[in-house]
């Protein structure tokens, strides 16, 4: 009998251990899901400006303000490739976002790595420091660009991104406000 109630203890201790999960990556909060906002960032659009201009920007990805920028940025390009498609001048170059907007480095990175994740006391923002190298042609490049964050109900949103002193721009939103203004 005593067999019986401990073989049937360890198995409620065992199944309520279980269904006890930590907080998961997504879940908001944590330096794990700002890490892994940023990784999805990097994933996503990459060195490459082409998922720019043929998907759509995540709302659980970017802050709406920052998504609100990066959507009026690619629709002024877009706008600008189609008049001048049909302009007298079809040859010339259109206001096209060139480089990799979202690295410090024109020419983007070969590689990243977060080297670390600072949450506000109040758990409102995030910096994630990430550490870039670019390797394709010499000198070996290395540069820290700062990821901002925002905490929403839906979780973490990046909200901007602070160049490095390599840059030619401040931050990802100056960046974009800069072209939007050049080309009205």
């Amino acid at each position: 009998m005593r067999r019986l109630f401990f073989l049937s203890l360890s198995m409620i201790l065992f199944f309520t251990a279980c269904n006890k999960a930590g907080p998961s990556p997504s879940s908001g909060n944590g330096n794990d899901a700002v890490t892994e906002k940023v990784n999805d960032l990097y994933t996503q659009y990459g060195t490459s400006n082409e998922a720019l201009y043929h998907q759509s920007f995540s709302d659980s990805l970017f802050s709406p303000d920052l998504k609100r920028t990066l959507e009026t940025a690619i629709n002024t390009s877009k706008a600008d490739i189609e008049k001048v498609k049909n302009s007298d001048h079809p040859d010339e170059k259109p206001l096209l976002f060139e480089g990799a907007v979202f690295s410090s480095l024109y020419e983007g990175y070969t590689g990243y790595r977060i080297k670390s994740t600072n949450i506000s006391a109040d758990k409102a923002t995030a910096d994630a420091a990430v550490e870039f190298e670019y390797t394709a042609s010499p000198p070996k490049m290395i540069w820290t660009d700062h990821v901002n964050l925002v905490n929403s109900k839906q979780g973490w949103k990046i909200d901007n991104i602070i160049f490095d002193t390599i840059a030619h721009s401040k931050d990802l939103k100056t960046t974009l406000n800069e072209f939007i203004k050049n080309a009205q």
